[in-house]
């Protein structure tokens, strides 16, 4: 199991839903979305964990600082990602109605009780029904 150097790490679980729950996300488009958020996460010293997509969601594990603005972190993610995903595959454009590739919403939250591998186990799985 791989520990952290810096204790105060803070575990999160991030779910970005795309709009309508449009059906778009295939493993192209969701390795271009987890290079983006690589690519971003480097300048708010945040890490990923684990990464793994539905065919309408993508969950997210990451650890972070406690003082890492999550939330401007979160909307630059789903700005640019939204931006690039739309103009690499244009494709998607056409299922979905407006500008936006992600719901407005997004769900975040601790791992608080769970133990990292737990929560892992349970990204890794995702796409396995």
């Amino acid at each position: 199991m791989v520990r952290s150097a810096c204790p105060d790490l803070l575990y999160y679980h991030l779910v970005l839903v795309v709009k309508y729950r449009r059906h778009v996300i295939d493993d192209t488009i969701s390795n271009y979305a987890k290079d983006k958020f690589l690519s971003l996460s480097e300048s708010y010293n945040i890490s990923l964990v684990e990464w793994n997509h539905d065919i309408d969601h993508i969950h997210i594990l990451f650890k972070a600082h406690p003082n890492t603005e999550l939330s401007k972190f979160i909307n630059a993610y789903k700005s640019a990602s939204s931006r690039l995903i739309k103009k690499e595959f244009p494709s998607v454009r056409e299922e979905l109605w407006k500008e936006m590739f992600w719901s407005r919403s997004f769900c975040l939250v601790t791992t608080g009780g769970s133990s990292i591998e737990v929560v892992k186990k349970y990204i890794e799985n995702q796409e396995k029904k």
